[in-house]
């Protein structure tokens, strides 16, 4: 069985509304074990665990939340030095148009010995039911693909 880490951080709540729809999904896939964990829970022993990394983040005035790049920034140098290649995928809520976030975490993504799996999801302004099925496709792909060994 594949584990699937989904890690997210949410001030406003947009992002956590995002990351359930987007774990609802992806639970779905009987062969992929999913593990949600807000950015301040998880570290590099979860990481280091993980067949599959999931990040749902919200954009602050227009770069990646700080919470989001703290945990990236403790997890850099123990799973790079230590971990395996990594699918992940990139789930965005954004106030602005997001390029600045996405930009920001797949710079910082660029360095880990990880490989974008799916292209990034950027969901615009308040969370919609079309965002939240953005959301969930996204999960489901991304597991999907786990199980399936494409990623």
């Amino acid at each position: 069985m594949k584990s699937l880490l989904l890690v997210y951080h949410s001030q406003s709540g947009a992002s956590a509304e995002l990351a359930r729809a987007c774990a609802a999904a992806a639970g779905t896939v009987t062969g992929v074990q999913l593990q949600v964990l807000r950015a301040w829970d998880a570290g590099s022993r979860e990481l280091l665990a993980a067949d599959g990394l999931l990040l749902v983040a919200a954009e602050n005035s227009g770069a990646l939340s700080g919470t989001m790049k703290d945990f990236l920034d403790r997890t850099f140098y123990p799973v790079g030095a230590r971990g395996p290649v990594l699918p992940y995928a990139l789930l965005l809520s954004a106030g602005n148009d997001g390029r600045g976030a996405r930009r920001q975490a797949e710079t910082i993504l660029s360095g880990y010995p990880m490989k974008r799996a799916l292209e990034t999801v950027i969901c615009r302004g308040e969370v919609t039911a079309s965002h939240r099925q953005r959301a969930a496709e996204l999960g489901e792909a991304f597991a999907t693909g786990l199980d399936m060994g494409i990623f």
